[in-house]
């Protein structure tokens, strides 16, 4: 990962403890893309329970500069955000995933909101969708969307999964809701196990698909 120039050293250093984790090319940023799921048990937990720690570590100021800087860093900054529920960050999130100015950073805000889980992030989640479905040239973060959305209101997601609804007009409508919301209850289950010190129970009974 090539770092922004110029940065604050301590700007730097925050990059390196909470996104940089990891050897070679596997740094933290790159398993929170979903490949963390499919780690061996141990490894699992001890990704997870490293990242838990990070999240209640780090501090606000620190998660707005993260928020600020490139997908890696943003990625990342959502996924400590949703682990310990800083609610604070709601709207703060909920506009950059509206923008979708980079990749992969809206699988994150997607799983941000997924863990908020309060009628507020049920809004922002149907107001994207609404959005950005009807777009064929736009093939953004959709399918994490309607899972986080299908994890919190089945009720409010099945307007997009009608015989003609936006979802089959979609450039993903060859995708399976039921494996979007599968994929989002795994991240959320994850998450509530890495918080609340009970990962192995989590990987022994996780999808081992």
């Amino acid at each position: 990962m090539r770092l922004p120039s110029p940065l604050q050293s301590k700007q730097t250093a925050t990059i390196q403890r909470y996104v940089m984790p990891g050897r070679g090319g596997v740094r933290r940023y790159m398993k929170l893309l979903g490949g963390f799921l499919y780690l061996p048990d141990r490894e699992a937990v001890h990704f997870g329970r490293a990242l838990a720690t990070d999240a209640r570590r780090i501090t606000d100021p620190e998660l707005e500069f993260l928020l600020s800087v490139e997908w890696r860093t943003r990625l990342t900054a959502a996924w400590l955000i949703g682990l310990d529920r800083r609610t604070q960050f709601r709207e703060h999130v909920g506009r950059l995933l509206l923008k979708s100015e980079l990749a992969h950073a809206g699988s994150g805000y997607c799983f941000a909101l997924a863990r908020f889980a309060e009628p507020r992030d049920t809004e922002i989640l149907t107001t994207y969708l609404d959005y950005y479905l009807p777009r064929p040239d736009c093939h953004y973060d959709q399918d994490h969307a309607l899972g986080a959305l299908l994890h919190l209101d089945v009720h409010h997601a099945a307007q997009y999964l009608t015989p003609n609804g936006l979802w089959s007009q979609s450039t993903w409508r060859d995708m399976d809701p039921a494996e979007c919301k599968a994929n989002m209850d795994e991240r959320c289950a994850f998450a509530t196990a890495a918080m609340s010190n009970k990962l192995p129970e989590w990987a022994a009974g996780r999808r081992k698909t």
